[in-house]
């Protein structure tokens, strides 16, 4: 198990997977992207996702624990995850009830913004909570990968499956916010704190398997996989098809490939 030169490789693959944060934001601040190139790319990183989390998450969290903490750590993780996401759910639809077109990249370009800058900075906050719910975790994986795996594979994986996921995350959540007139500076500050936070939970999560008993291991590892799995069904598989149509599938079987064949060759 790595520590200094490790916990270097962490830090660099989070401010990497962060990165994708401010690149978003200025694709949102001065472009809006056709809807099915927003979801092919979402579509193309939960592909990459599912084979982070079906061959290398779980494979390790297995070869390195037990059935049960590695059933029990994936069960516990998507029940985090749901758990936590109804809270933001409720919290947002008592604040900040939704206009048509749910998604922030679904918005309609002609759609008014909100009467009041309460209503807009709500708004605002539940896309924020929102993402960095989907965001922490997965950051949190890649230091996992990073302190599990005994080459670079895992971590190289779950770090583009993350970026890709990152990526339309914050282009089409800025879009949303600047229909409710936030400013570029409230998107920037915002989107900096949670990409520090993702940067954040990428050292955690490299420092919380490092020296762990092997069954605490496990059960961490298939943690972060079933809270990916979770947010995929929740979030990004529904997202994407609703703007997409079926032949995103298409984009998520070549996120799916161009993994697993990283995954075989990175290390």
């Amino acid at each position: 198990m790595e520590d200094g030169p490790g916990l270097g490789r962490a830090v660099a693959f989070g401010l990497m997977a962060s990165a994708a944060f401010p690149i978003g934001v200025f694709i949102g601040l001065f472009w809006t992207p056709p809807r099915k190139i927003v979801a092919a790319v979402i579509a193309f990183g939960a592909g990459v996702l599912v084979c982070a989390l079906s061959f290398e998450l779980m494979e390790e969290a297995f070869e390195t624990g037990t059935t049960l903490s590695t059933v029990a750590g994936f069960m516990l993780g998507a029940l985090i995850y749901v758990v936590l996401d109804q809270i933001t759910d409720r919290m947002a639809a008592k604040s900040s009830p939704k206009r048509e077109g749910t998604e922030p990249f679904q918005v309609d370009e002609a759609a008014p913004p909100p009467r009041t800058d309460e209503q807009a900075t709500v708004s605002g906050i539940a896309v924020l909570m929102g993402t960095a719910l989907d965001g922490i975790p997965e950051n949190a994986a890649i230091g996992v990968g990073i302190a599990a795996e005994e080459g670079p594979g895992l971590g190289i994986v779950l770090l583009g499956a993350v970026f890709l996921s990152n990526l339309p995350g914050a282009m089409s959540s800025t879009i949303g916010m600047k229909h409710e007139g936030r400013s570029a500076t409230y998107i920037l500050t915002a989107w900096g704190i949670v990409a520090l936070a993702c940067v954040a939970s990428v050292i955690i999560g490299f420092e919380l398997l490092t020296g762990m008993p092997d069954a605490f291991q496990s059960a961490l590892l298939a943690l972060a996989a079933g809270g990916i799995l979770a947010m995929l069904s929740d979030t990004m598989f529904p997202d994407a098809f609703r703007t997409g149509g079926p032949w995103v599938a298409m984009s998520t079987a070549s996120g799916f490939a161009l993994a697993f064949l990283l995954s075989r060759y990175a290390g």
